[in-house]
This record gives C-alpha cells, structure tokens and sequence, in this order.
C-alpha cells in the first residue's frame, strides 16, 4: 500500500511508458529549477508548540467566496489523456468528491461542458492559454462561462515553450509517430497501450467550438510546444475583464514587481509558479519567490503557490509564508497513473491526513490561524536571491 506521493510516482513510474512518465515528471534542461522547487521547501523548519488543544481541526479555507475543505486544489496540467482516457474527468471528480476545486487545463483532452458533467458537481476552474488566433481563447471563455466554471487562471509564464530535454529525446509530439524505439517503449506496458486501444488516442479537443469540428494539426501541435500570442501585455488584461467577469487569476508570476503590475490591472489572484521547474530552468523556486510577492501585493488579493508541494508539511510552510492555499499537480497525475481516479482519490486523502497531522503536531487547530503563525517558517539556509 503506498503511504508516500514517492511511493505513487513509483507506481506511476512502473504504469507508464518511459516516454509518457518523462512528460509528467521532467521538467526544462538540466532541471535545476525543478530540484530547487523541492530543495527550498525542505529547508523551511517548521517550530512547533506544544500542549495545545488540538481535538478539533478546522482544515478549510475560504477563497473568493466559497468555502474549500482542504487548503489545496488540483493544478492544470496538460495531455491528461495520454496518461489514462478519460483522465481530466476523473481528476475533476475526485477534486469534487474530496471538496477541493480541479483546474481543467487549455490542453486538455476533454471538453470543458464534459468535464462539468462528468465531474458529479464541486467547483472547477478553467486554465487558459492565449494561441496567437485569439477567437479560440473567446469561444473557450464563453462556453466554460455557460457550462458553470468559476475561475479563470491566465498562465503567463509560456511566451515560448520551455527546452524540455527528455521529451526531445523521446520524440514526443502530437501526433505520435510509432518507431521502433516508440514501439518497444509501449510493448512493455501493455496495460497502457490496451487502454490507449480502447479509449483511443489523445487529442486536444478543448480548442474546438463544437464537438465535431476538426481542430488543425498544426493548432495543436502549437499547444504542444506551447507557442503562444506573444503580443499578450498587461493591457490584454482589459480583453480579457471584457470576456470574464468572474475571478482572474495570473498563474506563473515570480517577481513581486509583476504581482503589484497584476494587482494594478484588475487581477483578482496570483499563483506564484514556475511551471513546475518546466519553463525556465534558471527561475527560482516557486516558495522562495513566494515571501517577496505576499509583502507586495498579500493584503490587495490572494495568493497561492504551486510547484513541488509533496506533502502535507509543504502545504503549511506555504500557508506560513502566507499563501491562501496551494495548488498540487504532478502528485495527482502519480494517483491518475497508478490507480484512475481512485488513486487520484487516495492522494488527495494521503495529503489531507498528512496535512491535518502536521497541523496537530504543529499545535494548529485552524488553516486560518497558520498564517498568523508565520514565524513558524524559517529556512534552516537563506534561500538563493534571484537576479530581477
């Protein structure tokens, strides 16, 4: 029985093709970024207090209006399907089950109307990617508005793609090209490939106004590399407000000069992200970018994290360091992997119970008190200062 997010990316590991394993768990060239994400977070000390009254804990949060019973959400993450069919809507049900919300990626490989429907109720939220033919982005946000999505999260972090080095070396790309190596990779996971034969293969469907519009190859394999509108500005916010009129959330924001710009222009959120070490390898980590960004802009609007949360001790030193909540990804596609949606289940649960025990032993009996307690985190070492 795994009782790690490790023991789940093993699992994961032994699931998967290489290739499909590498595209989830790898991050830019020499992953420098992706091993600060968990470097940083593990020389934050937490200082605990004893003989508190503890039987009670209160482990939700409140975000825009709604009450969250766990101070953490399932991330965006992209080609969910290649992973398992049907994979974003198991996701987004497992979210809804366990009380916490599920942000549908722009690259998904299901509609965002199915989702909804599929996901037996909770909150979702839609990740946006601007493509340079701006008319998919608008018909995107008008459907996800019809189908009931809350939120809108803007990832600014991808002007360009980032140098994935071991997706490079395995080929990968939409649409998949079967060679020998391709196909020796696969033959060693038959469980995969059955499931890819029967579901059949992923496509970016999400970017089409109607089911049964063909989107073009070359759309997609733009999302892939993630070749976006890089004429988005800060005044493209306003073309968004005109679409949007829900919350707004800028996903991908490192410099606290860029979260006071994001506060200025009508932003309603942050999400101080690296893209999960996968862009720029020589970003800093999302958590030592996270104590710049509150002192700017923490009483104008919330702020989350993501990037390298992998427990429940993480998920506090971010709340200490005065994070809303936090927003996990790669630990969700290790359950997806390993077990469907019961194993994206059985993490969110490893995680709350990880998290509330932390709590206890911290003598916290609220999510809300944590931040108060800020003195709590202190980096056992001062983090590395990012060159602005």
């Amino acid at each position: 029985m795994p009782i790690t997010i490790d023991d789940y990316r093993l699992r994961a590991r032994k699931a998967l093709p290489r290739f499909v394993y590498e595209f989830i768990d790898g991050g830019a060239e020499y992953e420098t970024c992706l091993g600060a994400n968990r470097a940083d977070f593990e020389r934050i000390r937490l200082m605990p207090r004893v003989l508190r009254d503890t039987r009670r804990v209160d482990t939700s949060v409140d975000v825009f209006g709604s009450t969250w019973r766990l101070p953490f959400a399932l991330a965006p993450t992209g080609l969910n399907g290649v992973i398992r069919p049907g994979g974003d809507a198991m996701l987004a049900a497992a979210a809804a089950e366990s009380g916490v919300p599920f942000v549908l990626s722009t690259a998904s490989n299901q509609r965002a109307e199915d989702v909804r429907a599929q996901a037996g109720g909770g909150e979702q939220w839609l990740q946006l990617y601007v493509m340079q033919d701006r008319r998919l982005a608008e018909q995107m946000l008008r459907r996800a508005r019809g189908a009931g999505y809350r939120a809108l999260v803007l990832t600014v972090d991808v002007p360009v793609g980032g140098n994935r080095w071991r997706d490079g070396r395995n080929g990968f790309r939409i649409p998949f090209r079967m060679t020998p190596r391709l196909a020796w990779d696969v033959a060693r996971r038959p469980g995969w490939a059955l499931r890819m034969l029967r579901g059949g293969l992923p496509r970016f469907v999400n970017l089409a106004e109607r089911p049964a519009d063909a989107l073009p190859l070359e759309v997609q394999a733009s999302l892939l590399a993630r070749s976006m509108d890089r004429s988005l500005t800060w005044d493209s916010l306003r073309w968004l407000r005109g679409l949007w009129d829900g919350p707004l959330l800028l996903k991908g924001v490192l410099h606290a000069e860029d979260a006071a710009l994001a506060a200025s222009h009508g932003a309603d959120g942050i999400i101080v992200s690296n893209h999960g070490g996968r862009q720029l390898d020589a970003a800093p980590s999302s958590i030592s970018a996270l104590p710049g960004i509150v002192d700017r802009v923490g009483d104008r609007m919330p702020v989350f994290l993501d990037s390298g949360v992998r427990g429940g001790a993480d998920i506090v030193r971010a709340q200490a360091l005065g994070a809303r909540a936090v927003f996990v990804g790669r630990p969700a596609l290790y359950g997806l992997a390993s077990g469907g949606g019961k194993g994206v289940l059985d993490v969110i649960r490893l995680l709350a119970e990880d998290y509330e025990r932390n709590m206890i032993l911290l003598g916290l009996d609220s999510a809300c008190g944590i931040r108060k307690a800020a003195a709590l985190a202190q980096p056992h070492a001062p983090f590395h200062h990012p060159i602005a």
